[in-house]
Formats: structure tokens, C-alpha cells, sequence
């Protein structure tokens, strides 16, 4: 190899392998030259959605009950390594983890617990606090004095890079390690037409002899726990209330109950009776000496009521009390009104100055105006408290008092004094209470039985002496109008006579010529009745020929008809009786006849007879049924048979002679 030129120049294929060697083993030791610059630089990648946890290796220890180091110490580092690249970490002084972002998803909240920092003080139970830049800023919150333990702050939605070592952060992933519920790490929403009544669990303690915490200002209706408990904010049930909305509310802090919000129907005011507030200061005045009355926001009896519609009064702290603006119906009687206010009512028992017991139904129709309405409460606490302790003691006790200065009959028949007297009475005493009486209704009174049948005894007989002299005097103007209408009927008559002796006359003339009329007319139907009597004789005395002639030859031919047939019947009994005879003989054809009949008379054959052998034959059978015959006498039907006289030719019909 030359040089020429400061340019080396091989002069054969050794020399070049050579040198290919040579910038090969350079190229190689620069890489490695690379790679551990890179390893002794400590180069370290970080993505976007995670953050470098840095863990020291050695260095000068951490002070007592510090977890992360904020002077260089060795262990947890405070800062994070954001994403992209970072040199100055080798990897014999420093460890890197990688660790992903904080998610909290849009409608959810995240708490968070810090592992290091002051203690809490007592009497708190959660970490003040401070600014750190939502806990992304672990050397804020240590050097800010942020507190070891559960947070009063919290992560709304979005994404944090929160170092792991020092805050635990508690999201719907993972509430259950941590016994929550994701529910209880949603934004708290408070229904529409409800109130939330809230009771914090921090703060100091409420004041002896007040129920709930007064409000404070500034914590943005609970959101910002921090500003309450620096307002001074009690811990316990709060006097102010959440409206309707979502709220971000940290679940270790405050709890919230709904309820709905206090209505106050049309025809309504509501009364506040609050439990809390400022001081109690009375401004009724001096001629109202029955009770107290308050402005709005101070305990005791509001002077204002509310009217018809819903407000977001904290129940738990205030009462609420209805009182109807419209006339009130009150019954002492067996029915009770749809308020329910006269429920304990029944009707009134009286005593008469004559010893009777009776009942009567009263209704009281009262009125309480919207301005008289807290004056009302605050004397008597309540409508069914007026209705008991004011109303039923004095209408009862007037009617009882009113009822003893009369009897019992008085009582019925001034009813009408005594309602007017009792509305008197009652008005006067209802506006003392503030209380309009618009009028007292006496309805249905319930007298002695006893006492009432007697009075309807002697009503009765009064009305019937009242109707017999009513009667009586009818029949005598009776009496007096038929012998009127007689008189005038006879009138009538003496002028009938005078027209009826007129129209007989009248009368005769006309019968005169109408019988002169009938005779003639007599004469002339009876000429045509003797004529007409003439024809139908002729007539019938024909009809009566000519029937005689057809009735002659229809019997004759009846009587031919019947001839032949009597012959034709005795012929073939005859011949009947030949062949039979024949047959048998004549003995035992005889027999068989007669046993014939007398079969057909229920007359025994057997055994009353007893027959013997002998030589004749037949003749034994019918010596026996003639024996027979003379013992018992003839039968009655054969003997009392009439015989037939003879007919044609001599042979009797359906028999011939033997």
C-alpha cells in the first residue's frame, strides 16, 4: 500500500481485503461505542398514555414516615416522567415503571386516599384540601401540607397522571377492592319536584340546644367540602337543602336523602313551624298574647304562610302545617267531611228542663283567612287541635247549656230561635281564636220516643175532630144542595108532563093511521103466505113419493142381498157339520161342540169328573159333560140366549138344523 496524495493506494487484492476488515471492525465499535452511550445515558420512552414512576436505587435515606423523596432521596421519587424521551436515568441508579393514566369516565367521580403526608388532626376524618393540581403535583400537596388518608377533594371526569406511590385513587373499576359501590361514585342527581336533605359527616360539632348545622356560604351546595369546613360548616343534618339537579359530591362527606317537596294544595296555606334558625324575635305584637309569631328564616312560627304550590322546605328541621282558606264544614252528627277534621265528632246528648234526653245533629261552618292562619297555629298548634280543644267543647257545651233552660217540645218549636241564638253564641266565641263562625246549622234532633207518641196521639185525634166537623158540615151543605137539585128537578118534570100530553096526542093520530097501514100490509103477506104454503106442500109431497118409491126398492134388494147370504152361510155350515158328523159321528161331534161351548164359558172339564171304561166309546166323554151339566144347571149365557125367529127360508142365520 502507498500513499499518494495523503490518499492510501493498494497495489494488490491482500491490501484491499485488508482494509474492507478494517472498516468493518470500525463500524462495528462505533455501534457498540453508540450503545453504550445510550445505556450509560439512562435514554427512557414514555407514551402518551402513561407516566414514568422513577424509583431511585441509593442515594441519602428518606426522613422518617416520608414514602416519596423530595430532596433526591433514595426510593419513590415525587415527579413523574410525562411522555416522550428522558436521558440521565441508567438503569444501575435508576428504575423506571411505566404506569397508566388515571381515567375517570364522563358521569362518575373518583376518590382518592394519599399514602404519605401530615396526619390528619382529630376530630376530622378527611385530608384538608390543597392545591396540587388535582393530586397531579405530588411535591404540592407534601410541601402544601396535604394530609395522610382519605381526601376531601375528588377527580372529576377526565385523565390524571397521579403518582401511584403516593395516592391511591379509587374509580368504578375498582370500587369493589374497596367495598364501595359504583353507585356510590356516580354524580349525585336530585330528582325533579325533590329536595335532598343532606347531613355531612365532617366539620365541628353542632351547637348545643340546635337540631341541624346553620348554612354557611361558598362551598357551592356541598361540592366544595374544603370552603365548608373553612366557613365554619357543623357536621350532622344541614338546614339547607339540595335542590333539583346533579351534583359532584364526595360519598365521604356528605349523604343525601330525597324526598319530595312540601306541597300546599289550592284552597291552602301552609304554616311553618321551624325548628331552626336565628334567634327567636316576636313580632305579633302586644295585643296578640297567645302565642309567638317569627319572621321567615327564625325559629318558632313563620308570620308569613305559604301559598298554593311546591317549595323545597327541609322536612327534617321544619313542619309544615295545612290550613284551608275555604269554609270549613265541621259535623256532630254520624257523616264525616272529606278533611277528616270532624272524624272524633258524633251528635250532641242534651238534657231538657223537663228530665228528657234527646240528641241532635249541629254543623258549624268556620272560615280562617290566610292572614289569620299563623295566629291560629301558633295559639293552638294545629287545625285538629282547634277542632278539639276549641270547637267541640263550645258548640257541645251550648247547646247543652241552652237546652236545660227549655223543655223538649219549646226545643222543637223555637228551633229556629235556638240556630240563631247558637250562631250568636258560637261567633263570639270563635273570634277569640281568630276564627270566622259563617254559621251554626241545627239539623236532625232525636226526641224521647215516648214523649213524641204521646204528642202524635193527640195530633192525631185533634186532626180527626178537625176532619168529622169537616165532614159533618159537608153532609149538611150535602143536604141542603140535594134539596135544591130536587126542587129543580121537579121543574123539569111538570114541563116533560106538558110536552108528553101534547106529543100523546100527537102520538094517537099517528098510531091511528100506522094501524090502518099494518092491516093493509097484514092482508097482503098473509095472501102470499097461503100461497107460498101451497107450493111447498105440493113440493114436499112429492119429495115424499119419490123418497118412498127409493127406500121400498133399496130395502128389497137389501133383503134379496141378505137372503143369499144367510143361505150361502147355512149351506157351508151344513156341509160343516155333515163332514163332522161324518168324521167323528154324530155322539162325539155333539161332544165336541159342547165342549166347545162351554170352554168358551169357563166351565172345568177335569178332574171334578172322574170317567170310567166302558164299552161305548164316546159315550163315557159324554156322559160325563152331560153329568156335569145337570150337576151345575145350564149356564146362564146359553140359557137366556134368545133364540132367533126365523128369517128367509127358514134356517136360522150362521146355524142349521140338525
Amino acid at each position: 500500500m502507498q500513499w499518494r496524495g495523503g490518499i492510501p493506494h493498494f497495489r494488490g487484492p491482500q491490501e484491499k481485503g485488508l482494509m474492507d476488515y478494517i472498516v468493518v471492525l470500525a463500524g462495528v465499535a462505533l455501534l457498540l461505542g453508540l450503545g453504550l452511550a445510550y445505556v450509560l445515558s439512562g435514554v427512557q420512552v414514555i407514551g402518551e398514555d402513561e407516566s414514568g414512576l422513577i424509583i431511585k436505587k441509593y442515594g441519602a435515606p428518606l426522613p422518617p414516615g416520608r414514602l416519596v423523596a423530595l430532596e433526591g432521596e433514595a426510593g419513590y421519587q415525587a415527579e413523574l416522567l410525562p411522555p416522550g424521551w428522558h436521558f440521565g436515568y441508567p438503569f444501575w441508579r435508576f428504575k423506571v415503571s411505566r404506569v397508566p393514566v388515571v381515567v375517570v369516565r364522563h358521569g362518575h367521580i373518583a376518590l382518592v386516599v394519599a399514602n404519605g403526608g401530615t396526619s390528619i388532626p382529630p376530630g376530622c376524618i378527611l385530608g384538608r384540601e390543597v392545591a396540587c393540581d388535582s393530586f397531579q403535583d405530588a411535591r404540592a400537596f407534601l410541601e402544601g401540607g396535604g394530609q395522610k388518608g382519605r381526601q376531601l377533594a375528588f377527580l372529576t371526569a377526565g385523565t390524571y397522571r397521579i403518582n401511584p406511590a403516593l395516592f391511591t385513587v379509587i374509580t368504578p373499576e375498582n370500587a369493589e377492592v374497596f367495598d364501595m359501590e359504583v353507585e356510590d361514585l356516580e354524580i349525585f342527581s336530585v330528582g325533579p319536584d325533590k329536595v335532598g336533605i343532606v347531613t355531612t359527616l365532617d366539620g365541628r360539632p353542632i351547637p348545643a340546644g340546635d337540631l341541624a348545622g346553620v348554612p354557611v356560604e361558598g362551598h357551592d351546595s356541598f361540592q366544595s367540602a374544603q370552603q365548608f369546613l373553612d366557613a365554619g360548616g357543623c357536621r350532622g343534618l344541614q338546614e339547607q337543602v339540595l335542590l333539583s339537579g346533579s351534583w359532584n359530591l364526595n360519598p365521604w362527606f356528605v349523604q343525601v336523602e330525597q324526598i319530595p317537596m312540601t306541597e300546599v294544595p289550592i284552597g291552602y296555606v301552609g304554616v311553618v313551624v321551624s325548628y331552626v334558625g336565628r334567634e327567636h324575635l316576636d313580632v305579633s305584637g302586644d295585643e296578640f298574647t297567645h302565642g309567638d309569631l317569627v319572621e321567615r328564616g327564625r325559629k318558632g312560627v313563620w308570620i308569613e304562610p305559604l301559598l298554593p304550590g311546591k317549595h323545597p322546605l327541609n322536612a327534617r328541621v321544619m313542619k309544615v302545617e295545612l290550613v284551608p282558606t275555604t269554609n270549613i264544614v265541621l259535623n256532630w252528627a254520624q257523616r264525616t267531611e272529606q278533611h277528616k277534621y270532624d272524624e272524633k265528632l258524633s251528635p250532641i246528648t242534651v238534657r231538657s228542663r223537663d228530665g228528657f234526653s234527646f240528641m241532635l245533629d249541629v254543623s258549624q261552618i268556620i272560615h280562617i283567612s290566610m292572614k289569620q292562619a299563623p295566629r291560629v297555629i301558633s295559639r293552638v298548634g294545629s287545625m285538629q287541635n282547634l277542632v278539639d280543644h276549641v270547637l267541640q267543647p263550645t258548640v257541645a257545651n251550648y247547646f247543652r247549656n241552652s237546652a236545660q233552660q227549655v223543655t223538649v217540645l219549646e226545643f222543637l218549636s223555637a228551633r229556629t230561635d235556638r240556630q240563631r241564638e247558637a250562631y250568636e253564641a258560637i261567633r263570639g266565641a270563635l273570634g277569640a281564636y281568630d276564627v270566622e263562625c259563617i254559621d251554626t246549622l241545627v239539623g236532625d234532633i232525636q226526641p224521647p220516643g215516648e214523649l213524641m207518641k204521646t204528642q202524635t196521639d193527640r195530633k192525631i185525634a185533634e186532626e180527626l175532630q178537625r176532619t168529622y166537623e169537616v165532614q159533618r158540615e159537608a153532609q149538611v151543605r150535602r143536604r141542603e144542595l140535594e134539596r135544591a137539585t130536587a126542587v129543580a128537578n121537579m121543574q123539569t118534570e111538570v114541563v116533560r108532563s106538558e110536552q108528553m100530553v101534547a106529543i100523546s096526542e100527537k102520538g094517537a093520530l099517528a098510531a091511528e093511521e100506522t094501524a090502518k097501514g099494518e092491516a093493509a100490509r097484514t092482508r097482503l103477506h098473509a095472501d102470499a103466505e097461503a100461497h107460498g104454503l101451497r107450493q111447498r106442500a105440493d113440493a114436499e109431497a112429492h119429495g115424499l113419493r119419490q123418497r118412498a118409491e127409493a127406500e121400498s126398492e133399496a130395502k128389497r134388494l137389501h133383503g134379496s142381498a141378505e137372503a143369499d147370504a144367510t143361505r150361502l152361510v147355512g149351506e157351508a155350515k151344513a156341509e160343516a157339520y155333515r163332514t163332522g158328523v161324518a168324521a167323528l159321528g154324530g155322539q162325539a161331534f155333539t161332544a165336541v161342540q159342547l165342549a166347545t161351548v162351554l170352554a168358551q164359558h169357563g166351565v172345568k172339564l177335569v178332574p171334578e169328573i172322574a170317567l170310567g171304561q166302558d164299552g161305548g166309546g164316546g159315550q163315557g166323554l159324554l156322559g160325563a159333560l152331560m153329568a156335569r151339566v145337570l150337576q151345575n144347571g145350564p149356564p146362564q149365557q146359553v140359557l137366556q140366549r134368545p133364540v132367533k125367529p126365523p128369517h128367509g127360508n127358514g134356517v136360522e142365520s150362521g146355524h142349521k138344523p140338525a
